[in-house]
Parts: C-alpha cells; sequence; structure tokens
C-alpha cells in the first residue's frame, strides 16, 4: 500500500556538489536551515552576508551592489530606535554604532564578491512576492526595520516582474561568473501575515515566474516547496507555530537535495565528517580514563585524516 506521493527527482549529471564546490546561498530562511547543514558537514560556503532576502527585488538589488562592488556611505544608513539600519539589509547586521553597520555591509559586498567569482554554484530561495516601498523615497526595501507600517505601501510583485528579477540575477551572476551554477528554490515558510490566500498568490507567481524563464534559459529548479506541500503535508512535520517546517523536515528536504545534486564520492566524506562532528560533541563520564584517551586519539586521527584531503576544513 502506498501512502504518500512523492516528487519525482532527476539526478543533475552536472556540475554535481562535492567538497571542492564553493556555494553561496541567498535567499530567505529556508536558505538559512539549508546553510546550517552544508556548514555542519563543512563545505565551502558563504550565506546570506546581509542576512534573510525575502522577496526576488532584494535578491536582484544585492547581487548587483555585489557585482558592481558597491561602497556603502552614510547616505545609505539612517538611525531609528537607537540603532542605525540599511534597507538593504535584515536587521540582523544593524548596530548602535554607525561605522560598525558601514564595516559589515562593505565587508559582506566585498567577501561576496570575491566568493561569486571563484563560485560554482549559487542557490537562491525566494520567500514571498510582497514587498514593501517606502514612501519618502520610493524605494523597494528589504526589510522595514519595524518603522511604523503607515510609512510603506505595500504591494505584490507581478509574475513578469520576478521573472525580469530572475532574469537580472542570471545575467549579473553570469558577468561576474561565466561558469557558475544557479538553482532557484521556493521557500516551503508560509507567510501568513499576509493572508492564507495571499501567501497562495505570492508563492504562484514565484514559482510561475521561475518556470517561465526556465523555458528558455538553463535555470535550474529544485522543488523544496512542493515536497513540503505534497510529501510533508503534515503538521507533525512543522515547528509549533505550525508555519515553519521543523528539523524532521528540513532533514528530509535535505536528504533530498543530496540525492539530487551531490556527486557519489561526496557522500562517504559526508558520513566521516557526521562522525567526527558528533565526536566532538560527545561528554564523557570520566575524562581522564584510559578509555575516553583512546577515544580522543581516534578522533584526532580521523580529523587529521580529513584535513590532509580538504585543508580548508576546520573542526
Amino acid at each position: 500500500m502506498k501512502l504518500q506521493t512523492n516528487v519525482q527527482l532527476k539526478k543533475q549529471p552536472e556540475n554535481p556538489i562535492n567538497y571542492q564546490s564553493k556555494i553561496v546561498l541567498l535567499g530567505s530562511c529556508f536558505s538559512e536551515n539549508i546553510g546550517a547543514k552544508f556548514d555542519f558537514y563543512k563545505f565551502q560556503v558563504l550565506q546570506n552576508p546581509f542576512g534573510i532576502l525575502f522577496h526576488p527585488t532584494a535578491i536582484e538589488k544585492f547581487i548587483h551592489q555585489v557585482v558592481t562592488k558597491k561602497v556603502f556611505t552614510v547616505n545609505d544608513v539612517f538611525f531609528e530606535n537607537e540603532r542605525w539600519h540599511s534597507f538593504d539589509a535584515h536587521s540582523s547586521l544593524s548596530s548602535s554604532n554607525k561605522e560598525t553597520l558601514l564595516s559589515n555591509l562593505n565587508s559582506g559586498i566585498e567577501s561576496t564578491n570575491l566568493m561569486l567569482k571563484n563560485a560554482t554554484h549559487c542557490i537562491i530561495t525566494f520567500g514571498t512576492s510582497w514587498i514593501y516601498r517606502f514612501s519618502e523615497t520610493d524605494e523597494i526595501v528589504a526589510n522595514c526595520h519595524k518603522i511604523p507600517q503607515k510609512k510603506f505601501t505595500k504591494e505584490l510583485l507581478s509574475v513578469n516582474e520576478i521573472s525580469e528579477s530572475v532574469e537580472n540575477i542570471i545575467s549579473s551572476l553570469i558577468a561576474i561568473n561565466p561558469e557558475i551554477t544557479v538553482i532557484f528554490t521556493v521557500s516551503p515558510v508560509r507567510h501568513l501575515k499576509d493572508g492564507f490566500v495571499e501567501n497562495t498568490q505570492s508563492k504562484a507567481h514565484l514559482i510561475a515566474a521561475i518556470h517561465a524563464i526556465s523555458k528558455n534559459k538553463n535555470v535550474l529548479y529544485f522543488p523544496s516547496f512542493e515536497i513540503m506541500m505534497d510529501e510533508l503535508r503534515d503538521y507533525r512535520f512543522y515547528g509549533e507555530d505550525m508555519i515553519h517546517p521543523n528539523q524532521i523536515a528540513i532533514q528530509y528536504i535535505w536528504e533530498k537535495f543530496i540525492t539530487t545534486w551531490f556527486s557519489e564520492e561526496t557522500i562517504p566524506i559526508m558520513n566521516d565528517i557526521e562522525s567526527i562532528q558528533k565526536g566532538l560533541l560527545h561528554k564523557p563520564f570520566h575524562e581522564n580514563s584510559e578509555k575516553h584517551q583512546i577515544f580522543v586519539n581516534n578522533l584526532k586521527q580521523q580529523i587529521a585524516q580529513i584535513q590532509l584531503k580538504f585543508p580548508f576544513i576546520e573542526f
């Protein structure tokens, strides 16, 4: 008896992910979840240097700033609620010190520019089609930073507008790195503050726009949204808020991503690194016992063997 419908996935034959890959992850909070997995397994990853970016226009603007190596100045930041902010970045970068914020913004541009020039993959997760435009400047913002909503107008990006953003993202990435593989996905996290119907419409626009471009360009799509909505259509796969995927769901989608995108020879290395990571978390009953010292020495040998093959890995 079959009790589940499965999203059909094909193994990607070209440019699979391995431990020589350099990966940039950008987008919504779901990219943070997957980014944490890459980090645990010690891949070469740069993740959301400007913090979580939810909508296509914010990601498009960030990539353009990276490619053109924009330098942020005092004219690009503002002071509100006792902190300095940038409309182009998440509030996680905000600071009580103006110079600290500017330094973090400019170092984020520099590090992303360097990484993108050498990256093998860029994974972009769109979260929503809803945007907020700051009324005083008519600027679309990446984050409102808890400024009163009356100072913004809320809009829904059309399919054509999102398709144009996707086109611009691809053009900018290819301009800085013609060999890069770009993978788009749509976050399964529902933005219910927009409304149930509005969230569905938002996700539909994202999916339609990506697939409209993929008909004409080599745009690759990983169906994380579809896996969550279809294979994991049960609230036991959600967190306490009944909105965000829980750790079981994240692990399930991660394993699907591995099956689709990772090279076969990478899996045993990941298993070795997972064993080391678990060993490092081990809490001994008797730290000075002979048995534990043997365990520690074996762990050191495992780490040395991994670092001999991959010098960039640190534990």
